[in-house]
């Protein structure tokens, strides 16, 4: 074995030492020259080893090349799909690249407008600078046209609305495609003698109905009749012109019994007399009851159209009021979407066995961009799609609510429903009665109406901030764990931020009195929150429902006392947050001379009639644009001037270029606008117009002729 390698390793020199003669011919293979002296080596130039040297070069390449076309012939499987996934590899990190630079490009240019019909959103992306300074010239701030849009949508609105009864008729039939219920035209009368200005936008109450064209007359009375046994449902029933509350379930203890349905019956009493008999099953709870999987909804043979047997064979046992641990809201509400989408779509949901809290950032709040900050809502409708974004349903509490909806097209009155529940809308005895909580201009000394509350400030002398008080309600516990991301505690926690590491890229007017430029800064959102924020509960609900509980639930977010109503006047901005389901205090906000910015996933009966950023601000279930919303209206802080370095930092606080007199003056504006309105078209009367049509549709549906219940001139 040794004398074989030293014979190796010797022929090995030989070859290195080996002369080579250098030929013109490079047609043929040249053969390998007898050896030759070390002399005659030394004569040869390293130029004239190059044909040779190529030569060799090629006949290496060519047996690669033999054993290359085995190893392909054997691996072309494998190669194909390593090539394949290579490129697509190299396509993706173009793309990012191409993102990246389209990215930059954007920051480096003025920004601009964005409109999205899909999203029904503006957005506007600014460019940043180097440093703290963060400057652009944008071409248009989005507010203004969001105002004009909206305000040009309502007036053709209002201008639309029939004139006579013979118009009311022909938009009916255009619009619903069948004649108008019997009484319509003492319905009509009645909306003349009370000035009714919204005489033809039903369309919610159209929506809400149209499921129970496919029941009977007969079938819709046994489900309103069955419906009526559950807990914290309550009856309305007419008989021989005289409306009564009727609590069919006696023994199940609720605080709020028949609170809503007598509201309901109250709205009834200037028309009552001219209904027929018929029964109108009413949710005890602020939640929407009904949810219906989308193959019911869809094709509705598959619902059971007998309900004879009773209301536990229609269910398919008894009927229990909470969850327990048998499921939750989102396994039964994400039943309601296509299945092709990704709700249905999902391996799997929320545990119902979950019994314990979650850690308080088991689903932490989204790290939004930048650019997100400056990202506005153009209504407050349906602004999320659950159905294709599932797990957008953690940040609001209704998903996680304690009770049990109904799986089947039961009849069930509700003051809101947010998308995918068949409730029918009525309004919320909150705003038709008079309470020191929640009716504006309520004197509970004289117990009167007045027209002004007595705690109401002018807008020159209200305090420049953007102020909420409520309790931590905002959904249940089924499954726990979740409540730090309902809506009410991520606001709180949000307003509540107190650091100066985090910050929000806020834009406004440089100086602040030019309406025609703007800057960008990202500013310590500790310091905004100081500067603009006065948000807090006021009362801890279910603190053990928090992760934490009580010490936590206080550690995380701001707590301060609780306040009357008539405090909110004090302030120019008021927000309004959904609690269990809608709040109850939007009417109160509209009718003050402050400004209301709303966020809800709910609609309600008078989503018809009423028209964002012409009466109330919409915004985002995120709220992360609500930094801009103020700095259009009131102006850059000083934290906001100092991040940007402007020359209005050094500037007092009174000085006239300091003063944004046009955003000051669209914010009024809008507060008047929504006073107006409140007066106008969301007054108690407008609410018993609504209701008294309500029931002569419903009174249609009750009765086994339909066509003897419409109406013709």
């Amino acid at each position: 074995m040794e004398s074989k390698t030293e014979a190796n390793k010797e022929r090995n020199r030989a070859f290195k030492l080996r002369p080579l003669t250098l030929t013109a011919t490079t047609a043929k293979r040249p053969r390998s020259p007898p050896p030759r002296s070390d002399r005659d080596i030394e004569k040869v130039s390293p130029t004239d080893l190059l044909p040779l040297l190529a030569s060799r070069r090629s006949t290496m390449l060519s047996r690669k090349r033999v054993s290359c076309t085995g190893f392909l012939r054997r691996n072309c499987g494998y190669l194909f799909v390593f090539c394949a996934l290579f490129v697509f590899m190299q396509l993706g990190f173009h793309n990012g690249r191409r993102d990246r630079h389209k990215a930059a490009e954007k920051l480096e240019k003025m920004a601009v407008v964005v409109q999205d019909p899909e999203e029904n959103t503006y957005t506007a992306s600014a460019s940043e600078g180097q440093g703290r300074e963060k400057k652009s010239v944008i071409s248009e701030h989005p507010i203004p046209a969001l105002m004009e849009e909206a305000e040009e949508k309502y007036r053709k609105k209002l201008a639309s609305q029939s004139k006579t009864l013979k118009q009311a008729v022909a938009e009916y039939r255009r619009r619903y495609k069948r004649a108008p219920p019997k009484g319509f035209d003492d319905w009509w009368a009645f909306c003349q003698k009370f000035n009714v200005v919204m005489v033809d936008e039903y369309d919610g109450l159209y929506e809400d109905l149209q499921p129970f064209w496919e029941l009977s007359g007969e079938e819709i009375r046994r489900r309103a009749a069955q419906v009526g046994e559950l807990p914290s449902i309550d009856l309305v029933r007419i008989r021989d012109g005289v409306a009564d509350v009727i609590n069919v379930n006696p023994g199940f203890h609720d605080t709020e019994v028949s609170a809503r349905a007598r509201g309901f019956r109250s709205m009834t009493g200037k028309f009552v007399h001219l209904l027929p008999d018929m029964d109108f099953p009413i949710n005890a709870k602020a939640e929407g009851r009904v949810l219906i999987p989308w193959e019911h909804r869809t094709y509705p043979n598959l619902t059971v159209q007998d309900s004879s047997e009773g209301v536990e064979a229609v269910l398919g046992g008894p009927f229990k009021p909470d969850w327990g641990e048998d499921g939750n809201i989102w396994e039964a509400w994400r039943r309601t979407c296509h299945p092709q989408s990704s709700a249905r779509r999902l391996f799997s949901s929320l545990r119902p066995s979950l019994t314990t809290a979650q850690p308080k950032n088991h689903l932490a709040s989204s790290i939004t961009s930048p650019g997100s900050d400056f990202h506005f809502v153009k209504t407050t409708s349906s602004i999320e799609d659950y159905c294709d974004t599932p797990h957008a349903h953690y940040t609001q509490g209704h998903f996680f609510s304690d009770w049990r909806s109904i799986p089947v097209l039961y009849p069930v009155f509700s003051p809101a429903k947010a998308r995918g529940f068949m409730d029918i809308r009525i309004p919320s005895h909150y705003y038709y009665g008079s309470t020191k909580r929640y009716t504006y201009g309520w004197d509970s000394v004289n117990l009167e109406l007045k027209a002004v509350d007595p705690m109401e400030v002018p807008w020159e002398d209200k305090i420049d901030k953007i102020f909420w008080r409520g309790a931590t309600t905002g959904g249940g516990s089924h499954p726990p764990g979740f409540a730090p991301q309902y809506q009410r505690h991520r606001f709180l926690r949000m307003t509540s931020d107190t650091s100066n590491t985090t910050t929000r890229t806020v834009t406004f007017a440089d100086p602040p009195s030019s309406a025609v430029h703007y800057a960008s800064a990202a500013v310590p959102v500790g310091k905004l929150n100081e500067e603009i924020m006065d948000c807090a509960f006021v009362k801890s609900v279910s603190a053990s429902s928090y992760p934490g509980g009580q010490a936590a639930l206080e550690r995380d977010h701001r707590f301060g006392d609780s306040v009357p109503l008539g405090r909110h006047w004090s302030y120019k901005y008021l927000v309004d947050l959904d609690g269990m389901s809608y709040s109850g205090r939007f009417m109160s906000f509209l009718a003050s001379d402050s400004l209301p910015i709303k966020s809800t996933v709910y609609d309600e009966f008078f989503t018809d009639w009423i028209q964002p950023w012409v009466h109330f601000i919409p915004l985002s279930s995120s709220y992360s644009e609500i930094y801009n919303i103020y700095a259009y209206f009131s102006g850059a802080t000083q934290s906001t001037l100092d991040a940007a370095n402007s020359t209005a930092a050094a500037l007092p606080p009174d000085h006239e270029l300091r003063r944004n007199i046009e955003g000051d003056k669209r914010a009024r504006r809008i507060a008047r606008a929504g006073k107006r309105w409140k007066g106008t078209v969301g007054r108690t009367l407008d609410m018993e117009a609504y209701v008294y049509r309500l029931c002569l549709e419903w009174a249609r549906l009750w009765a086994d002729d339909r066509d003897s219940m419409n109406f013709s001139l």
